[in-house]
């Protein structure tokens, strides 16, 4: 079942991260795809926020590869960027597969970099830009 969130203004960015979360069932592992620019650390902050993470704890990993937050319960949320990733074995090297089986919810970034580790039951997400400006947000279950 194709699944679809249209996202017309930053303004509507919440509402469509708690849809989302509403949405995303049993899903732990979640691939984000999309251009430069998408807005895929902007869609993961309002996930975080909607899950209760402080809004100044979030930002994207890009050196780090992977951020470790809490929400408001106490889970952990681990937030990935594979965009620097140039060899499989840096995702390994930090421990990728402990990430993935711990249960929390793990938020990806450049996933296209890791492809090959992806577990099958990953939820791919792909965020494309509208040409007036929107994104439009979309995964199948």
């Amino acid at each position: 079942m194709k699944n679809q969130i249209l996202i017309n203004s930053l303004s509507e960015i919440d509402t469509a991260a708690k849809q989302f979360l509403s949405e995303l069932g049993d899903s732990r592992v979640v691939a984000f795809y999309g251009s430069m620019g998408a807005g895929k650390t902007t869609f993961i902050t309002a996930l975080c926020k909607a899950l209760g993470v402080r809004d100044d704890a979030v930002s994207s990993p890009t050196f780090a590869i992977v951020n470790e937050y809490r929400s408001s319960s106490g889970e952990s949320i681990f937030h990935f960027d594979f965009y620097r990733i140039e060899r499989i074995s840096e995702a390994l090297d930090i421990g990728f597969y402990d990430y993935i089986d711990s249960g929390c919810l793990c938020l990806m970034e450049w996933p296209e970099n890791i492809e090959d580790l992806l577990p099958e039951d990953c939820l791919r997400v792909h965020i494309d830009v509208l040409p007036e400006g929107g994104r439009v947000l979309s995964w199948e279950k």
